[in-house]
């Protein structure tokens, strides 16, 4: 008798299917317009080939196009084999490494054969060419179980060195596939993959770049040639994404740092931030602003050492699972002579402060502290430093040295829910003065930490609860639940901003700790009389300045909100008979707190409105003899359609000393 299989469908249904039958015979059996449109399938939660039979009875979910996260991750895989089958059958000798999939595409690291220089730019065009070839071809793409041994004697046999040696440390146990393509071309890989090679629209990608990589992202090791593409489920899709990124290019806050003299980064200084005298104005008036809503709910500012001895950091944790990340520092001093080694091998090791959290439980710690005295509440615009690869670095986003808006509030176990709901409630203040919408993740533990589950239990539930309380756990809040996206030592809830062209970037942060004020032996005194410890909620809104401003930078295209912009306004001269009229407008402003700046070049006005205009200066003011003896300005605003507008001297700053008002003082 024929075995039937039960398969569960997500609307309540039953299928039975024979013995043998796959995703695609369930897909044919509802009907042809599925079997058309299914590209893959979840069975009992994994995702699997189309084609690949089911073990037994299932609960089967069909994944089409309109299962978008899931349809671009297969898709996006399925392009970059294809990227590494196209380079083989135009340069064979190529050596294949590893090709996954990436938030907007994918990339395929490869060896050029020696017979050739490694791949570039120019190899792009032919390479897309024959991925499309490969595509038209319609090849299908199938799955084999091999044995480590199969492994090995094929890769060795191909020269394919990088690939054998990956087989040579797979575990024993685990199940090896391959997937062919066709049945001239395989790689080795867990799947799943697409039906066929036909399935993915041979217009819907482009290659973007290509950049060098180290085999198993070691320096050490050979290095290859990583070719990186973007892939979509269409072309209007390919086209909407090719658009956001002539878009970010226009707004990249590298080139508009430049062209607003905000800040440069050179190489002496690798992942730290000069900053120039406009953009530091920014930072002041951030600061400032952060400052004043920190003073507002409560916290008390604090200053803690860049350098402290390794003990510290050993006992907090960090110097065994953060060390790589940290600057260390000999505790002697150096050697001095040509000859000998800089330092001995007896000094005591020191080293630069990567966060602010240690040295926040060290002030707590001094004196007695009771329960009535809390929760405290301290801050830091702390800055920071973190010994980041060079290769991870980018512009003011990504640095090495940085400084947070960082605050660590200590309160007893029943406080903790309240604490976090006050905070989500300030994030949402400081985000909407700058006109962000957001979502809110809850990132849950890791595979390594520290502390028992019941522990993590309790603390992921009080930012969960906090959440709820402050009527934000919906999905206009974006509420979602990461699990194993947590620090090793806490739960942490995240904010991701929504810029202006749709990018996410993730800023704001609250974590639940009981980790540490347990391993640095922080206590108060309760209401019992004994020792207690308390809890340790690690915030940030701005998470760093840098990262702030740079996202600033790319939401607002250079165009600040006029209270942080670093020049407000420009009084620029027409004639230089009215340049002592420009000089007393521009104090008149400056006395209304107005940030201005006088131009009185001998330049044609045109050139003066370009070169403000290219500066991002949000309101530029024109005069010349008629207004000065009239006692008006003519004001020319940024990017508004008006030419501009006359105005009396007195009647403008009133405005504009009115709209510079930082959100928090109105």
């Amino acid at each position: 008798m024929t075995e039937v299989l039960k398969i569960s469908l997500p609307d309540g249904s039953v299928r039975e299917m024979e013995a043998g039958a796959t995703p695609a015979d369930v897909a044919a059996a509802i009907g042809p317009g599925l079997a058309k449109a299914a590209l893959a399938a979840r069975v009992d939660g994994e995702v699997r080939d189309i084609g690949r039979p089911f073990d037994g009875d299932a609960e089967l979910e069909l994944i089409t196009a309109r299962n978008e996260a899931d349809a671009l991750e297969l898709v996006r895989h399925d392009y970059a084999h294809v990227l590494a089958e196209a380079v083989q059958a135009l340069w064979p000798g190529t050596q294949i490494t590893f090709g996954p999939a990436t938030d907007d595409g994918f990339y395929y690291d490869v060896m050029a054969p020696e017979s050739r220089e490694p791949f570039g730019m120019d190899d792009l065009p032919a390479i897309e060419e024959k991925m499309r070839e490969i595509i038209k071809a319609d090849k299908p793409l199938r799955r084999e179980v091999w044995s480590r041994e199969q492994l090995i004697e094929k890769w060795e046999g191909e020269g394919e060195t990088f690939k054998a040696e990956w087989a040579k440390e797979l575990p024993e146990d685990e199940e090896l596939t391959v997937y062919w393509s066709g049945d001239d071309w395989l790689d080795m890989c867990r799947g799943p993959h697409l039906a066929s090679t036909g399935k993915l629209d041979p217009q819907a990608f482009k290659l973007m770049r290509v950049a060098g990589a180290y085999w198993r992202g070691d320096q050490r090791n050979a290095q290859l040639t990583r070719i990186y593409g973007t892939g979509w489920l269409n072309k209007k899709q390919l086209k909407a994404h090719l658009h956001r990124l002539e878009e970010a290019a226009k707004r990249d806050h590298r080139k508009l740092g430049r062209e607003m003299d905000l800040f440069h980064l050179q190489e002496e200084a690798h992942g730290s931030v000069f900053w120039h005298p406009q953009g530091y104005k920014i930072w002041r008036a951030l600061e400032a602003y952060m400052r004043r809503r920190m003073d507002a709910a409560g916290y008390r500012e604090v200053k803690t050492p860049q350098v402290m001895d390794a003990r510290q950091w050993e006992q907090s944790g960090h110097w065994g699972k953060y060390r790589e990340n940290m600057f260390v520092i000999p505790d002697e001093v150096p050697n001095t002579e040509d000859e000998g080694p800089l330092v001995s091998d007896d000094a005591d090791w020191m080293a630069l402060k990567p966060m602010n959290c240690p040295a926040h439980v060290l002030i707590f710690k001094q004196g007695i502290t009771s329960y009535r005295d809390l929760p405290i509440r301290l801050g830091e615009m702390g800055c920071c430093h973190r010994n980041e690869p060079h290769g991870a670095l980018h512009g003011i986003l990504r640095v090495r040295q940085f400084t947070q808006d960082d605050a660590h509030i200590f309160c007893t176990e029943d406080q903790v829910v309240e604490e976090v709901r006050a905070f989500c409630k300030l994030v949402d203040t400081v985000y909407n003065d700058f006109g962000f919408d957001y979502q809110i993740k809850l990132a849950l533990r890791p595979e390594k930490r520290f502390g028992s589950d019941a522990m993590w239990d309790k603390a992921e539930e009080e930012l969960r609860q906090a959440v709820i309380d402050a009527g934000m756990a919906s999905e206009d809040y974006g509420w979602e639940e990461l699990p194993g996206e947590g620090a090793f030592y806490a739960p942490k809830l995240e904010w991701h901003l929504t810029d202006a062209i749709g990018r996410t970037w993730q800023i704001g942060t609250m974590q639940s700790d009981r980790v540490l004020p347990e391993r640095l032996d922080a206590s108060y005194i309760g209401e019992d009389g004994e020792k207690h410890r308390p809890v340790m909620l690690h915030r940030a809104i701005f998470g760093t300045f840098e990262r702030f401003i740079g996202v600033l930078i790319e939401h607002f295209a250079g165009k600040l909100p006029l209270w942080i912009a670093p020049t407000q306004a420009v009084v620029a001269t027409i004639v230089s008979d009215a340049d002592d009229y420009a000089r007393a407008v521009a104090e008149k402003l400056e006395a209304a707190g107005i940030r201005v700046e006088a131009d009185l070049r001998n330049e044609k006005i045109n050139y003066k409105v370009r070169e403000h205009s290219h500066a991002k200066v949000p309101n530029l003011l024109v005069v010349g003899m008629r207004e000065a003896e009239e006692g008006t300005v003519a004001l020319r605003r940024l990017g508004s359609d008006e030419h501009q507008k006359v105005m009396a001297v007195d009647e403008l700053v009133t405005m504009l000393a009115e709209e510079a008002t930082p959100p928090d003082l109105r």
